[in-house]
């Protein structure tokens, strides 16, 4: 596949109720994201709650919102499961929908040491029916794919690049000091640290606040690619106020930032606030402060 250079939102997924997508939403969400550019749509990551959803859903998700991109720009689909064979399956769905790769974290639960990550990755890989993207999510999944281990598993040739949310400036800059001039693509999670990413040769972000303002993070990808630092910095302040403002509302929860997203999707009229169990949407206090956060935040584009 040619390498996705650019903004590729993690998708909240719309919920109407545990059982229910909200379809109206998700096509307001996926139509703002093309309209303001974005260089694909990755579904079912963490921004997704993918672990949280029934897997009809999750399946009724894809192919949901590769209707609403209808071929535009490049479907991505989480398939972070700890079965092998549900993986595949995911993975077929998503081929059968027009999907154009998978995003894979590690299996979780009893932590996977690198070699066994290698071959998990390679089984992954030689059967997978779309392109592999390895996604490094410490945080999430309690390991962590060393730099050895994705050079190792680049060379693998359905393993097209990695998604690094570790949020260590060190080791992505290692990944970008060896795969510079490669087809082998670099993205960064964390939006707060896309801008210099991208400055440094990065070729991109998976970053959840292009849910609600789709083009400031495109503008600020724009920038960093095309070297102006000075735009860079001024946009680079409105991520940060964003990120600052909004996404530790609920401290001591990392579901926080997606609860903030929702919210204020809701709040904005795009698309439904609910959270699948075990979590619960803002309420009370909490949404009153997120209404008070977006009037800050109303002239972002």
């Amino acid at each position: 596949m040619n390498k996705i250079q650019g903004i590729v939102p993690p998708m909240v997924t719309p919920l109407l109720d545990a059982k229910t997508l909200d379809e109206k939403g998700a096509e307001r969400i996926v139509a703002r994201m093309i309209d303001a550019g974005v260089a694909g749509i990755f579904v079912l990551g963490t921004t997704g709650e993918s672990q949280s959803l029934p897997m009809r859903l999750r399946f009724d998700f894809v192919s949901l919102v590769a209707k609403c991109i209808a071929g535009r720009v490049p479907l991505l689909v989480g398939v972070t499961e700890t079965s092998l064979e549900d993986s595949l399956a995911l993975a077929e769905h998503a081929r059968s929908c027009g999907a154009a790769a998978v995003v894979a974290a590690a299996p979780y639960y009893f932590p996977a040491n690198q070699k066994e990550l290698i071959d998990w990755y390679t089984s992954l890989a030689d059967a997978c029916p779309l392109p592999v993207f390895l996604y490094n999510m410490p945080s999430k999944v309690k390991v962590f794919l060393n730099v050895s281990t994705v050079v190792a598993l680049s060379k693998h040739p359905n393993i097209v690049g990695v998604k690094d949310s570790s949020g260590n400036q060190s080791y992505f800059q290692s990944l970008l000091y060896h795969f510079a001039g490669t087809d082998f693509a670099v993205y960064m999670g964390p939006e707060e640290q896309m801008i210099a990413a991208v400055l440094c040769g990065g070729d991109g972000g998976v970053s959840g606040g292009a849910n609600l303002f789709p083009e400031l993070f495109v503008k600020a990808y724009k920038a960093a690619a095309a070297g102006d630092v000075q735009e860079a910095r001024r946009l680079q302040k409105r991520i940060m106020h964003l990120s600052d403002s909004l996404y530790g509302l609920e401290p001591g929860s990392d579901a926080s930032f997606v609860k903030a997203i929702k919210c204020s999707l809701e709040l904005k009229g795009i698309a439904s606030g609910y959270l699948p169990l075990p979590y619960k949407a803002f309420e009370g206090e909490q949404v009153k402060k997120v209404k008070e956060v977006l009037e800050t935040l109303k002239d972002y584009r």
